[in-house]
Parts: structure tokens; C-alpha cells; sequence
């Protein structure tokens, strides 16, 4: 136990230490506005695959919407965002000093997400009596029911999209320059991978898990399945409404098509790729993901061909996805093992040693 806990604090420790040397490096200029987006995007791609993970792959669910409840915590937490530090076309100048900011910008993302979680009460409660492929279609109805509400509401710029955000982070860096958006993208990430471990690996996240394998028996063995899917859901889209105040908060500029089905199509690839139910296949599928984004931009239209086409791929010839439902400690753990047995002779060498 105590080892444990000194390597958990160690990590910790380099957690920290890489966020604090990345935004020094950011805020001195040295990596460049290029860079810094493509670590926020690998820092929100982690957020929403992960969050999608919860349903997907612990849960045994098929959830093919998830981008719907990142639009809903995309717009929440802008309109709140330029509301409260900004000159906004809702109320013109902005209801709180521009300052204020820095502390209460985490609760503006915090708010998207709750926003986001209610959301999706539109899966969870009818998820009690439907499984497989008519979840499915639910949650491409929700994904759809969302973008139709956004297009047509005006106050959020309907098709048009919303813009401002950006006046937010500007306003942080007038009072402490330094690279905010990627520090609090890099602070994110590493709470929601922390409240994903932490869920899963309690007994309601064990609770989560016995629907994956046999729902009936787990109501046998005195499972709450509705509040297990229930918590599932809402706290899944909970994070992903988070993924997406700090995608618009980072791009400065939304609109319902940034939310569209072939965004879901994007979370789906990342949880199939990294592996159903493994929490660390997600954030290393969604680093590979975002780089072979970058790399087949020139592409344009056509790399959306190729990234379904990766998804049937992965169906056919791995299923269960790069990591399986194991995590990377599950994998350094058995190359230790090999590391240590290897210069340590067996009982039988010793014995023909002997004879």
C-alpha cells in the first residue's frame, strides 16, 4: 500500500511538473499557436473519448450521440462565459468585472457540463428498457433533437454559430499573461481522467460494469441497473458537455455542424481504437487520433471517408481495440515481472545445476 501511494504521488508530481514546463514554454513562446491547439485538441479529444468510454465500453452500451451533449456544454458555458467577463449582444456590457475570470472561468465549464449531464436524461431513462441497437438509434435521435434545437434558436446564433469566447481568455491574460487556454484544457484532462478512475474503480463503478457482462444477473445479485445507467449516462455526458466549453472556448467561434454526427463518429473511433473499458486506451487513442486528424487535413473532405473506413476496419480485424479492457499499469506490470524473472534462474535451472 504504501508503495502505492509513493508512486501515485510521484506521478502526481510529473503530472504537474508537465503542465507547469508546457504552459511556461507556451507563454514564452517557444511552442508556437499551432502546437499549443494541437495539445488542446489532444487535451479535449482525451476528455470526450474517455467520457464515451464510460457508456460504451464499461457499461457495455452502444452510445452513437455523444456529440450532441458536447454541443450542449458548448453553448452553456459560452453564453455564460460572455455574459458574465464580456460585451455580448444578450445584455451589452458584461455582469461581472472581466478579472473575475480567472477564478470563476472553471465553474463556467463546470455549469456546461451540468447542463450537459441533464442532457442526458434524454438516453439514460430510456436506456432502462432498451439495449443494443435500438439505444442506437435513441442516441442518434438525441444527437439529432440537439442540433435541430440549436439551429433554430436565435439567441444562440441559430445556423449561423456563436462567437465571442475568445474575449474570455483574452481577459484572463490582460491581468497574468501567460497561456491560459492550454492550462486550463491540460488542468481538465487531468481531473476527468482522475474522476474516471476514481468512479470506476469504486463500487458504483463496479456496479457500472456487471450491465456490460449480464444485466440480468446483476439485478439478480441486487444491482440498481436504472441508477447504475443512470449515473452512467449523466456523468458520461456530464464530461462531455466539459470537452465542449473548452473546445469553444478554444476555437472562439461554434456552430451546430461542429456537433454533428460525424463528431460522434470521431469519439466512437477513439473508444474502439484505444479498447472498450480501458480507460488508458482512450487518452492513448486519442493522442494517435488527433496527430492522424493533422496528418490527413490536406485531404479535407476526403478524411471523412477514411476515418469511418478505420472504424469498420477495427471491427473486423480488432475488436476489442488496441488496450482490450486493460490498462497500461496491467501491461508495465508484466514487463517488470519479465524483467525480473529473466536474470533470476528457475527452480529446474537449479537443479540441473546441482545434478
Amino acid at each position: 500500500m504504501g508503495a502505492a501511494k509513493k508512486y501515485n504521488s510521484l506521478v502526481f508530481v510529473i503530472v504537474i511538473a508537465a503542465i507547469a514546463l508546457v504552459t511556461a514554454l507556451s507563454t514564452a513562446e517557444i511552442l508556437n499557436q499551432y502546437i499549443q491547439t494541437v495539445i488542446m485538441s489532444i487535451g479535449i479529444n482525451i476528455i470526450f473519448a474517455a467520457s464515451l468510454n464510460i457508456v460504451n465500453g464499461y457499461m457495455g452500451e452502444f452510445s452513437c450521440g455523444h456529440a450532441g451533449f458536447m454541443a450542449v456544454g458548448a453553448y452553456v458555458s459560452s453564453v455564460l462565459s460572455m455574459i458574465l467577463f464580456t460585451e455580448n449582444k444578450f445584455f451589452g456590457d458584461p455582469l461581472l468585472p472581466p478579472e473575475l475570470s480567472i477564478v470563476l472561468f472553471p465553474g463556467v465549464i463546470a455549469v456546461g457540463g451540468i447542463a450537459a449531464a441533464a442532457a442526458g436524461l434524454l438516453v439514460a431513462v430510456p436506456s432502462f428498457k432498451t439495449r443494443d441497437d435500438y439505444l442506437a438509434i435513441i442516441t442518434i435521435a438525441s444527437n439529432y433533437i440537439i442540433m435541430t434545437a440549436i439551429n433554430n434558436l436565435e439567441v444562440a446564433g441559430a445556423s449561423r454559430g456563436l462567437m465571442g469566447m475568445k474575449n474570455t481568455i483574452r481577459a484572463m491574460t490582460s491581468v497574468i499573461p501567460i497561456a491560459w487556454m492550454l492550462l486550463w484544457v491540460l488542468l481538465f484532462v487531468v481531473l476527468s481522467v482522475l474522476a474516471i478512475s476514481r468512479l470506476m474503480n469504486s463500487v458504483l463503478g463496479k456496479g457500472i460494469s456487471t450491465i456490460r457482462y449480464d444485466e440480468i444477473s446483476a439485478e439478480i445479485m441486487s444491482v440498481n441497473t436504472n441508477k447504475m445507467k443512470l449515473l452512467a449516462f449523466c456523468f458520461s455526458s456530464g464530461l462531455a458537455g466539459v470537452a465542449g466549453g473548452l473546445f469553444a472556448h478554444m476555437l472562439g467561434f461554434i456552430n451546430p455542424a461542429s456537433f454533428n454526427i460525424m463528431k460522434s463518429t470521431e469519439g466512437m473511433v477513439m473508444v474502439y481504437l484505444g479498447g472498450m473499458g480501458s480507460l488508458s486506451g482512450s487518452v492513448l487513442s486519442a493522442v494517435f487520433f488527433t496527430f492522424l486528424l493533422q496528418i490527413l487535413q490536406p485531404l479535407q473532405i476526403y478524411k471523412w471517408v477514411f476515418i469511418p473506413l478505420l472504424l469498420i476496419l477495427l471491427m473486423q480485424f480488432r475488436p476489442e481495440g488496441l488496450m482490450g479492457n486493460k490498462e497500461l499499469s496491467y501491461f508495465l506490470s508484466r514487463l517488470r515481472r519479465k524483467g525480473g524473472t529473466a536474470g533470476t534462474p528457475s527452480a529446474a535451472d537449479g537443479k540441473g545445476a546441482g545434478a
